[in-house]
């Protein structure tokens, strides 16, 4: 078989070519498949049975994600026909981390690309037979740039549901949409069309259809969904479904992709954190964050169905989903805090003697070698150096908007003084619980420990 430019493929080699690179990709040698496809590579602009194989090679994730995007757009470059363009639209999902709910629009060219050609043809297409492929793989690449053509994402995949409405896989995509960008009610009522439908009812339009209701706030329908897929849950808190699951990890965004517009269409700042999970789909946040995101401890958020990865603990494999929404801001209390302990978690422990579910979260713990004399007062002359360790410890103290500041500063107090050994100021607590007195000494103090 001639490997040159001009060379011409018979559809048993371009098979079996596709065969061995799918075969090393699943193999995971993605380098392996890269050389197998070379023939391939320079075939397909003048064997669209070539550039199809290519297709379905990229379909089966077996090149790295990079390599994959520019062969597309080697293809997207050479092909201006219905079939290879449709499916190449179809094939950018496989180019994108589709877990990664929230990433920013790619900034590979094959996207816009692929967008610009199959809109041609739609519009030279539009109201022929052609026009239904043609909206399969612009409706999906419109889609796969986040929220940079939603006008056009949308309109066709509605389109499709109206040029065949007894197709259960257009009314999931339709929802899909939706769901993705925050239009939870309108993604119940097309994951329920499809439901509808003869089709076998799959589990992603189950999934797609109890995460919508839970974002649409519909207890009812999302109940009766969980109950269907054998989910131990029942009426809970927030008027929603809540069960008995183990706790897991959500990546906040700052700007969730539900939450963007076009103009501002990256995710921000970002957090991994810990929730209470009450569902499938929702949880109350169990982190307080670092930094200012729009949400924070105590918030209830809505989140995505598939993990983007998995954190290990131990034995133990963590899912770490994607932020879909936030579905209530409660509105809790933060402070900043400093403080000293003898032994790991010492400070943090104190939570348990607080009232509701204020808590005291540790950001950092680490030893440190202090002046015991500018321990004492930070104002007097160092002259005398006195060394001594401490295990300094910074975080934010989180609490619900009902509990006085000055009764959980007295909480704090108490619980400290039943331990000894330990110390913590917050300041700007004392400020807010009407201690100017204390405030000052806890600054200072604060300060000492965080400029250390």
């Amino acid at each position: 078989m001639s490997n040159g430019p001009s060379a011409v493929l018979s559809s048993d080699e371009i098979a079996a070519i596709a065969r061995d690179a799918v075969a090393a990709g699943q193999a995971d040698d993605k380098q392996a498949a890269w050389q197998k496809i070379q023939p391939l590579r320079k075939a397909h602009r003048h064997q669209p049975e070539a550039a199809m194989a290519l297709l379905w090679i990229v379909d089966e994730r077996s090149l790295a994600r990079e390599e994959a995007a520019d062969l597309l757009s080697e293809v997207a470059d050479a092909h201006d026909d219905i079939g290879t363009l449709s499916a190449l639209g179809l094939r950018l999902e496989a180019v994108r981390d589709i877990d990664d709910l929230n990433a920013p629009p790619p900034e590979h060219p094959v996207f816009q690309t692929t967008v610009e050609k199959l809109g041609h043809l739609a519009r030279l297409h539009d109201g022929k037979p052609e026009q239904e492929q043609i909206l399969r793989g612009l409706a999906t690449a419109a889609r796969m740039m986040a929220r940079q053509n939603d006008a056009l994402a949308g309109h066709n995949v509605r389109k499709l549901t109206e040029i065949d409405p007894q197709r259960s896989a257009y009314h999931y995509n339709l929802g899909l949409f939706y769901k993705t960008r925050g239009k939870f009610a309108e993604g119940v009522a097309a994951n329920r069309a499809a439901a509808s439908l003869p089709q076998e009812v799959v589990d992603s339009i189950e999934w797609n259809l109890g995460i919508c209701a839970t974002g649409a706030g519909n207890a009812e329908i999302a109940l009766a969904v969980w109950k269907r897929i054998g989910q131990k849950i029942e009426p809970g808190r927030f008027g929603l479904p809540e069960g008995g699951y183990p706790a897991c990890k959500v990546r906040l965004a700052e700007r969730p992709l539900a939450e963007r517009t076009a103009d501002s269409d990256d995710p921000g700042k970002e957090e991994t954190v810990w929730i209470e999970r009450l569902s499938p789909c929702h949880g109350i946040i169990r982190s307080v964050l670092y930094g200012d995101l729009g949400v924070d401890y105590g918030d209830v958020i809505l989140m995505d169905g598939a993990p983007i990865t998995h954190h290990t603990y131990g034995d133990e494999q963590i899912p770490v989903f994607p932020h879909l929404a936030t579905l209530l801001r409660r509105n809790y209390q933060f402070f900043d805090f400093a403080g000293t302990q003898e032994t790991a978690r010492q400070l943090a422990d104190l939570s348990e003697e607080l009232d509701g579910d204020a808590v005291i979260y540790s950001h950092s713990e680490s030893f440190k070698i202090m002046c015991a004399n500018c321990w004492r007062n930070p104002d007097i002359d160092h002259a005398d150096h006195e060394t001594m360790e401490k295990h300094v410890v910074t975080g934010r103290i989180a609490a619900p908007p009902d509990l006085a500041p000055a009764r959980l500063l007295d909480l704090i107090d108490k619980a400290i003084e039943k331990r000894g050994a330990c110390q913590l100021y917050a300041p700007d607590l004392c400020l807010a619980a009407g201690q100017p007195a204390r405030e000052r000494i806890d600054r200072r103090r604060f300060a000492l420990l965080t400029n250390n």
